[in-house]
């Protein structure tokens, strides 16, 4: 029963709370999510870790909708996060907030403490202490580390973290079950796959891909270009959380059986969710894509393997077709194409 008075939430949801709703993938949700009808408060603190005016501007856009409100501050600012919630009462929250970046770990590893753990912790007390009828955090592919089997599915064990960013997603998982099973509190992880597509982020190799090209500047292609990526779009991404979003996985029954390959805990309402397009593509192909798409060769500067890069992901993407029967399938070149349209309209090129 909800702090709030004697409504118990469950699906469907129509108050939700997006943390990071400013940032790429939780402005893609929170406009989905408002084009149904449902009601969204964003929360984001607007770091500089890249360009805050894309930020605002996403921001703004959202801010058009009648039925979405907005916090700007910090996640580790306990104090804002339980005025804003308490003030918005949601149903559930989908969690996207935290410092991102594999590479900007190896720089600035406290940042990731003090986001991804410090604040997912207080997002974790709010939800318990609202009694959220389903908490949606998000996870990377990076926890699948020096796992060589692929594809990677989500009962395969994940104990090889290479980076101290898939560190402190690995740990929010097990903070999260540890929450799930002592406040019977639904939480669903969902692990993300190279993410692409318009309004993306400028450190992901997309963007400064197709940056870079058009300024006649070389690319670095790290491996000599012998990497893979499960590349997805974001579009079919926040399909997938909204999808997910009304299957808030529930404690089975002592001795009930849990089906095969599903990841649902076996003593709490907890489960972890892979959201990937199921297919690799070779970094050169992908390069190749973005060349016929601009019309321009790029200059590749070829460069040995980054220290905790991977040479390859690719999800195994069945669980969630298993829960929704939904698949993201968008074409690699279509995708492409959707951001370079975009890149060229807001920057001019």
């Amino acid at each position: 029963m909800s702090e709030h008075g004697d409504q118990s939430f469950e699906p469907p949801f129509r108050r939700v709370l997006v943390t990071g709703a400013a940032g790429f993938i939780g402005y893609h949700l929170a406009d989905l999510l408002l084009r149904e009808g449902i009601a969204v408060h964003g929360y984001d603190g607007m770091s500089d870790y890249y360009d805050v005016n894309l930020k605002r501007r996403r921001w703004q856009m959202l801010k058009q909708h009648p039925h979405f409100t907005a916090t700007e501050a910090l996640l580790e600012d306990m104090d804002a996060l339980s005025a804003a919630a308490e003030a918005f009462a949601p149903d559930a929250i989908v969690h996207l907030a935290g410092q991102a970046g594999v590479r900007y770990s190896l720089e600035n590893p406290r940042a990731y403490l003090d986001s991804n753990l410090v604040g997912s912790f207080n997002v974790m007390e709010v939800a318990r202490r609202l009694r959220i009828g389903h908490l949606m955090m998000a996870s990377t592919s990076s926890v699948y580390g020096a796992n060589e089997a692929m594809p990677f599915a989500e009962t395969d064990k994940a104990d090889t973290p290479l980076t101290f960013y898939a560190a402190t997603k690995k740990a929010n998982e097990a903070m999260g079950h540890a929450y799930a099973h002592l406040w019977n509190l639904p939480i669903t992880m969902f692990r993300f796959f190279t993410v692409y597509g318009p309004w993306g982020r400028p450190d992901m190799a997309l963007f400064q891909f197709v940056d870079a090209i058009l300024e006649g500047r070389p690319i670095d292609v790290y491996n000599h270009g012998e990497m893979a990526r499960d590349f997805t779009y974001v579009g079919d991404l926040v399909r997938g959380i909204r999808l997910l979003l009304d299957v808030p996985p529930v404690r089975p029954a002592p001795g009930e059986a849990i089906p095969a390959g599903d990841s649902l805990s076996p003593v709490a309402p907890w489960r972890v969710v892979n959201i990937g397009n199921g297919e690799r593509v070779r970094l050169t192909d992908f390069i190749d894509a973005i060349e016929a798409e601009l019309g321009v060769p790029a200059i590749r500067n070829l460069m040995p393997m980054q220290k905790g890069d991977v040479p390859a992901t690719w999800a195994d993407a069945s669980l969630l077709r298993q829960l929704t029967g939904y698949a993201p399938a968008m074409p690699v070149r279509e995708g492409i194409a959707r951001f370079v349209a975009w890149f060229r309209d807001y920057y001019g090129k």
